[in-house]
């Protein structure tokens, strides 16, 4: 968990140089400004955010081996499925959902879908999870992750960034 939040850190440290020092913005999008999304030229990145949802995993896992394998689970599928809404929605999006695609969260629940079989077939994931992996959370997972990541979350005119909490709210809902 201590590594996560070093990790955390670093990441805050190189963002809020990036938004405030002229030249390290500079150099910082002269070599990863091709793979920045427009909000993220005057905001954190969701680098930053997927990393503050990694320690807010991290400090849930502290919990019970339980909770350990939902937030491993919930991490893993998120990065895995946001990657494939990102990738979809661009490639076949047609239907708009607000700023997001119908597509992209298909592609998203698909491959999330598929990925929950191969979790009960890691070293001792069944014995951490603490019972079945039934066919419930094999689709309460990437259907919490792809309705989530759809619709996000706003409160008032701010809207939360889904890598800060989508891992951490499916982990915590799965084990309700």
């Amino acid at each position: 968990m201590w590594t996560v939040f070093a990790f955390l850190l670093l990441s805050l440290v190189i963002d809020v140089s990036r938004l405030y020092i002229g030249d390290f913005r500079a150099w910082f999008f002269n070599f990863f400004g091709s793979m920045m999304r427009t909000q993220e030229e005057t905001q954190l990145t969701g680098a930053t955010y997927i990393i503050a949802g990694s320690f807010i995993c991290s400090w849930i896992s502290l919990t019970s081996d339980a909770f350990a394998a939902s937030a491993f689970i919930s991490l893993c599928l998120f990065v895995l499925g946001d990657a494939a809404a990102a990738l979809c929605g661009k490639a076949f999006g047609r239907v708009k959902v607000g700023d997001k695609t119908l597509e992209g969260a298909i592609g998203c629940f698909l491959l999330c879908f598929l990925l929950t079989f191969l979790f009960p077939y890691l070293p001792n994931f069944l014995s951490n999870w603490g019972g079945e992996f039934t066919w419930i959370h094999m689709i309460l997972f990437p259907l919490g992750i792809a309705l989530l990541e759809l619709f996000p979350v706003k409160i008032g005119r701010f809207t939360l960034n889904d890598n800060l909490y989508i891992p951490a709210v499916i982990s915590l809902l799965v084990l309700i």
